[in-house]
């Protein structure tokens, strides 16, 4: 099986692939269209939002921090920012989406985008959904304010200026949190893909986590719909309470309003290409970022199980996505974070491996795109 054969075959409006083996960069493919208004192509260096795949960028700063002795996982986040008024919530718990405050009750304003300290001092007055430590439900946006405002509280920095000076700086990788504007102009649009037949599909509301190879086909037209499913259509649910405040969807052009790619939300606001993220995953197993036994503790299973917001099993390290029913089920080794819509960075350390797949036709399946896990699937069926 030739990886550009199954690249081409998924590649709909734009999307690039890179994978790295033992540091070397062996894959680098890509392909399509940047802009499906104007036609622009996707380029070698063409970068795109890619949603939640930030969150693994957003851990490292933070554990970074924790090597240097700013904080440890054990400390309580009121110690660092006296106005969170919930009691028991650890740096830990931020990491590990155990803190019980998966949702911002209160609606952000629009103006208040770019203003990560005032999103974040909205959750620091409410009361945990859960005792935290007790169980785990995906912070889908929550996770960036609430780490976001731990770090500018010790450092006085955003999680997107340490990125730049600890990360994508040194290592010249094309990772920004909070792009500028000439990266912006050439950002590849995101666009909504196909909407999946009614007749067939269960559900057509994106799940955070990407498929299994297992789900890829279709369902069977009768088949009955499973409870993260209907927690996918019903609007209310915990889960849309949590992907939907702050509301991207009320910015005009959505997830590629150039104010949002500014703000670089630290939960779903990375702007990269393929070939940097893979290349940061590259680095993070080199030993490159943290030190390798922070990260060999940070790759100890913390959460896992059923996931309170997604109603599915997940399971997390520091920050990481590690396999389970939604991530990498054939790669016992492996980490890293998928994105709604079908993003995927992840690493293999058994195995030496770092791969990135980024995109712009973002997947309107329930479980995301397949692309993503097939092209995955083609590299370790290689190795």
């Amino acid at each position: 099986m030739r990886l550009d054969d199954v690249f081409a075959r998924h590649v709909g409006l734009g999307a690039a692939f890179a994978v790295h083996v033992e540091g070397e960069l062996v894959v680098d493919l890509w392909g399509g269209v940047a802009d499906r208004r104007t036609g622009r192509p996707w380029t070698a260096d063409t970068p795109v939002l890619s949603y939640s795949c930030t969150k693994a960028v957003t851990a490292t700063v933070a554990l970074l921090l924790v090597e240097r002795g700013l904080f440890e996982l054990a400390t309580p986040v009121a110690a660092l920012w006296p106005e969170f008024a919930a009691q028991g919530v650890t740096v830990e718990h931020l990491l590990t989406h155990q803190a019980g405050l998966p949702v911002i009750e209160e609606q952000v304003p629009v103006e208040e985008y770019g203003d990560q300290a005032a999103i974040a001092a909205r959750l620091a007055r409410q009361s945990p959904l859960w005792e935290p430590g007790s169980a785990h439900g995906y912070h889908a946006l929550t996770y960036g304010f609430l780490i976001g405002e731990v770090v500018r509280r010790v450092t006085g920095k955003s999680v997107g200026d340490l990125v730049a000076a600890e990360i994508a700086g040194p290592l010249g990788l094309d990772l920004w949190l909070g792009a500028p504007d000439d990266v912006i102009a050439r950002a590849a649009r995101l666009s909504a893909g196909p909407r999946p037949d009614p007749s067939r599909a269960r559900a057509t509301t994106p799940l955070v986590a990407a498929a299994p190879l297992s789900e890829a086909s279709p369902p069977a037209e009768a088949a009955p719909l499973s409870e993260a499913e209907e927690a996918a259509r019903d609007p209310y649910s915990l889960m849309n309470r949590a992907l939907g405040n702050p509301g991207v969807h009320r910015l005009k052009g959505g997830a590629n309003h150039p104010d949002l790619l500014r703000a670089g939300w630290p939960a779903m606001g990375l702007v990269t290409t393929a070939r940097a993220l893979s290349g940061f995953y590259r680095a993070l197993i080199a030993g490159e970022i943290l030190q390798r036994d922070t990260l060999r503790d940070a790759l100890r299973p913390r959460a896992a199980g059923r996931d309170r917001v997604l109603l599915v099993d997940t399971s997390f390290g520091l920050g990481f996505m590690l396999p389970s029913e939604g991530f990498a089920p054939f790669a016992p080794t492996a980490f890293g974070h998928a994105g709604m819509g079908g993003f995927l960075g992840l690493a293999d350390p058994a195995r030496g491996l770092a791969l990135a797949y980024t995109m712009n036709e973002m997947s309107a399946a329930f479980a995301g795109g397949t692309a993503a896990w097939e092209l995955t699937k083609a590299v370790y069926d290689a190795l």
